[in-house]
């Protein structure tokens, strides 16, 4: 009897992004910069696309105006994505703002339209995609990634990272050492010397006499060269050449992907002491993008149309018009909601300051305001706070909580480096009396908690403070 053929039916589930949700969710992580950039770039391609109020005296573009706007979008090779022909628009006068759902019918190719250079964080989010497909590394190294300041450097501690994302420190670990394999080389350190002990890695001339140049960096700073060579085991010649090896790396790999010219730090999100006595949460309007869309100009010049291709693209047009408003207002509604949640956690900051931080999560915002932790991490990347004391990167406000109790690890460095900044020159604490002044305060931190918050503050031991402010002891 031969063998039969089975037949199986089987029901699963499966999550598929659309083309819009992806660029939604690209939007939401844009810097304000970023975004008007691409707003800008949309405005210059699509004529129902109108900055600020349209004025009822204004004169109302013409059927030449479109055509000229279709040539150029034609000649600049942009393109929009096709999709259904949109429900028929409302033919009243006036415009449409930004109000709406969270995601459009269709939305524009993001990497085509937006004008500027590929980002750091794109370009190794980009490489992170192929290096894994482990969903967990993915999701750790993603926020990682966001975490790496300008230079391409980490510099926030993998415990507090892993307390944050409610996931181990070896999880943590090898996300980073993943990080560490993309490009630019160097990517990801947390040192100086561990960026270019990467880069020596590479290129395979990590030998122990180099290991022993690069654990012995202050010695290069100070150009003590005898004592190189004598940590090194090397003599005159070649400690020069590992030192011209040295020079010829490069310290800050992220610095690629950065504009010549650095945005000074502007806020999102204004956060202030209302007179009432609570906290006032708002947009900074100098950051929110302004464009209509104007159905009365898509109404009259839908009348006209005689051509087919003329007809698709001002359908194109329209959906995308439809699209970026909807998600700008989404993007604006999804950003004060977290912020008016960190107002809330953090309110102890806005009236005290840093010393008032708590210990607040990803997860812990996610889940109080009912969005997905990834949100909550594209929200806080690339935006900022201003408040009475300083403007802040959102991130800022995100930290685990001390090994010991329930107060906020960047509270507990802004102290110790206040008690440090306090000290006499005849009165220098010990990371024991300093443990214990904290714990006189309320905050339960440990001796060895205080000389590794110490040591990531780069203060010196006590016996280097003392040294220091009394040269002669």
């Amino acid at each position: 009897m031969s063998a039969m053929q089975r037949l199986e039916l089987r029901q699963g589930q499966s999550l598929t992004m659309t083309p819009q949700l992806v660029q939604s969710i690209k939007l939401l992580q844009l810097s304000h910069a970023e975004l008007a950039a691409y707003v800008e770039a949309e405005l210059e391609r699509n004529p129902l696309l109108h900055e600020g109020e349209i004025r009822a005296d204004a004169p109302a573009p013409s059927l030449a105006d479109f055509l000229r706007a279709k040539q150029k979008a034609q000649a600049a090779g942009a393109r929009m994505v096709p999709g259904p022909a949109p429900a028929r628009a409302p033919a009243s006068s006036g415009a449409s703002g930004t109000a709406g759902a969270a995601h459009g019918d269709i939305g524009p190719e993001m990497e085509e339209t937006l004008a500027r250079a590929t980002s750091l964080t794109e370009h190794l989010e980009a490489q992170l995609d192929l290096a894994t497909a482990d969903p967990r590394l993915r999701r750790i190294g993603e926020h990682l990634i966001h975490n790496l300041d300008e230079a391409g450097y980490l510099t926030e501690d993998l415990t507090e990272i892993a307390a944050r994302l409610q996931v181990s420190p070896e999880d943590v670990e090898a996300a980073l050492r993943l990080i560490q394999t993309l490009e630019p080389s160097g990517i990801g350190a947390r040192s100086l010397a561990e960026c270019l002990g990467i880069q020596l890695k590479e290129r395979d001339r990590l030998d122990p006499a180099m290991q022993a140049l690069l654990a012995h960096l202050h010695l290069v700073a100070r150009q003590d060269f005898a004592g190189l060579r004598k940590v090194c085991g090397v003599d005159q010649e070649d400690l020069a050449d590992m030192l011209a090896e040295i020079r010829r790396l490069e310290p800050k790999p992220g610095l690629a992907f950065t504009p010549v010219a650095v945005d000074v730090l502007v806020p999102d999100v204004l956060i202030r002491l209302a007179p009432d006595g609570g906290l006032a949460v708002e947009l900074n309007p100098e950051t929110l993008p302004r464009i209509l869309l104007n159905r009365s100009y898509y109404a009259e010049v839908a009348k006209v149309l005689r051509k087919d291709e003329d007809k698709s693209f001002l359908s194109e047009c329209f959906q995308t018009a439809s699209w970026l408003t909807r998600s700008l207002e989404q993007r604006s509604r999804t950003i004060l909601k977290v912020a008016a949640e960190i107002a809330r956690e953090q309110e102890d900051f806005f009236r005290q300051g840093v010393s008032g931080l708590r210990p607040m999560t990803l997860k812990s915002v996610a889940e109080a305001i009912g969005m997905h932790e990834s949100t909550i991490s594209r929200v806080a990347a690339n935006k900022a706070i201003g408040t009475e004391r300083g403007t802040y990167p959102m991130k800022f406000f995100f930290g685990a909580a001390t090994g010991e109790g329930e107060h906020s690890a960047k509270a507990v460095r802004h102290r110790i480096r206040q008690l440090v900044e306090a000290e006499g020159p005849d009165h220098v604490l010990s990371d024991q009396a300093i443990a214990q002044t904290l714990q006189a305060d309320g905050v339960q931190v440990a001796r060895r908690t205080v000389a590794k918050y110490r040591e990531a503050l780069r203060i010196p031991s006590s016996a280097g403070r003392r040294r220091r402010r009394n040269p002669k002891v």
